[in-house]
């Protein structure tokens, strides 16, 4: 009855103007490289200034689901993630695009955000309270072996050898070691340099390593003609695919939201996770990379269902499980309204009015998309010739927006031509972009747990839980080995038969 009366309260003509300009806004901005979620949000939350709690808490929200679902229109269209939650859409989105069905990616896209979204959405409503403790009994441990599991999935995942895949995660923790020292505060690696100071920004790297590197690819083939963008059939999946593509959605949306509700993992990592299980169970998994239904499916599934999840440890205990959730946080307590067990009790409109306009919020996105993919897509159809300079001018304005320092510039320029001389060498980028994003947190939890431990790792393979993480991490390093023995085996049988 709670949730129809959220519905009801989130329907009035205000508030669900509010959610369309939300999600619309966040849709836009979330396409934009270098224009991240917690940018968006927090560029946002003045708005808020006048509203009430209920209204500023629809908002957020809607542009919190919008940007995330935004992300991929970019991944697909041209290889550059608006978001590093679709990095991993990009890997069939992109090659699905370059075959002239950019249309056919962006509906599955869609079709796969919708769904993470109302499961997620569905895990929110019915086991937010047993799953947020859960989580919250998580310690250092269990999230740096969570840490490593995420690696070793995404260096299987990866085209060609694994050990180059591991090879370009180590070297992307490599370089997010410069800055200063998360556990003991001290400037380390900085070279003399001042703007070292803070290590290399996340966004400048992500949006060169996807898009300058590529910027150059193309660059280099510019004269290669690629098929145009064709819409003959709808850009609604067939109901054949979605029904074939059930179980993946499914399965993607809840790993999707079991990763959101662990705090400060993020999207990305569920997008990667579920995209490495997609393809560790299918039948053909060398047919990931090159375009196929399956990848974009579990990462978009994946990514979006993080949104739910990250919800749950918020309003029932009060912890943010992402940036988006911060600003949300913030939003809140702006309000007055301090978010926690007693939400429920003390503010019930406002907890129930985000549940009602996450809802709300994934069929207002289904709505805009299905108007506006058409439109988008057909940005594939212009020639290199204008996207190449347009994207570069948005990839410098990005990364200098950040923090209005050239030095981020310079950043970006050095990682694109150390994604390009990667893309040369045979170095997958997806390992490299999660080693970088991940060794921060990788760092600080073994540091802490080391010291809460007094120097001890027994708790790695005492603690039960971070034992699965590291047995997850140890079965998926062996099976591409043993699939293949299999597969030779098989071969061989066969030969001796014949």
């Amino acid at each position: 009855m709670q949730v129809l009366d959220a519905l009801l309260q989130v329907l009035q003509p205000d508030l669900l103007l509010l959610v369309f300009a939300g999600t619309a806004a966040g849709i836009f901005a979330g396409a934009i490289p270098g224009i991240s979620g917690g940018m968006t949000l927090a560029l946002a939350l003045p708005l808020t200034f006048h509203m009430s709690g209920v209204e500023a808490t629809v908002l957020i929200v809607s542009l919190y689901v919008g940007v995330v679902t935004g992300g991929f229109i970019t991944a697909i269209v041209l290889n550059i993630p608006g978001t590093v939650n679709s990095i991993a859409t990009a890997y069939d989105g992109f090659p699905m695009a370059r075959r002239g069905e950019a249309g056919r990616a962006l509906g599955l896209g869609m079709a796969a955000s919708f769904t993470g979204c109302v499961v997620s959405w569905i895990f929110l409503v019915l086991l937010a309270p047993p799953l947020a403790r859960i989580a919250l009994a998580f310690d250092h441990f269990d999230y740096f072996a969570m840490v490593i599991m995420a690696l070793v999935f995404i260096s299987t995942l990866s085209e060609g050898s694994m050990i180059k895949a591991m090879i370009a995660g180590l070297l992307g923790m490599l370089l997010a070691l410069p800055g200063i020292d998360p556990v003991s505060a001290r400037l380390r690696l900085d070279f003399g340099i001042p703007e070292m100071a803070s290590g290399f920004q996340m966004l400048p790297v992500l949006i060169s390593l996807f898009g300058i590197s590529q910027i150059l690819s193309d660059t280099v083939g510019i004269d290669q003609k690629t098929e145009r963008l064709r819409f003959s059939d709808s850009i609604l999946p067939k109901l054949q695919t979605l029904r074939r593509q059930a179980g993946n959605a499914l399965r993607s949306s809840v790993i999707g939201t079991w990763i959101g509700i662990l705090p400060g993992i993020g999207g990305a990592i569920g997008s990667f996770v579920s995209y490495s299980v997609a393809r560790n169970l299918s039948k053909e998994p060398e047919r990931f990379g090159t375009g196929i239904d399956d990848g974009i499916v579990a990462s978009e599934a994946a990514n979006n269902a993080t949104v739910g999840g990250a919800l749950v440890p918020l309003i029932t205990l009060g912890i943010p499980g992402s940036i988006g959730d911060v600003i949300l946080l913030a939003a809140l307590i702006m309000h007055g309204v301090t978010p926690g067990p007693m939400l429920f009790q003390n503010n019930p409109e406002i907890a129930w009015g985000v549940i009602g306009t996450m809802l709300v919020a994934s069929f207002a996105i289904l709505a805009i998309m299905l108007v506006a993919i058409p439109w988008i897509a057909r940005v594939v159809n212009v020639s290199k010739v204008y996207i190449i300079p347009a994207v570069f001018v948005l990839s410098i304005a990005g990364a200098f927006a950040i923090n209005n320092s050239m030095f981020d510039v310079w950043v970006m320029l050095g990682a694109g031509l150390l994604g390009f001389a990667m893309l040369v060498g045979g170095l997958p980028l997806g390992p490299f972009a999660l080693g970088f994003i991940l060794a921060p947190l990788a760092e600080t939890s073994l540091r802490a747990g080391l010291m809460a431990s007094q120097g001890s790792f027994l708790p790695l393979i005492e603690r039960p839980t971070t034992l699965l993480f590291l047995g997850a991490a140890l079965l998926t390093f062996c099976w591409p080995f043993w699939r293949n023995y299999q597969m030779r085996r098989a071969a061989l049988l066969r030969g001796g038969t014949s």
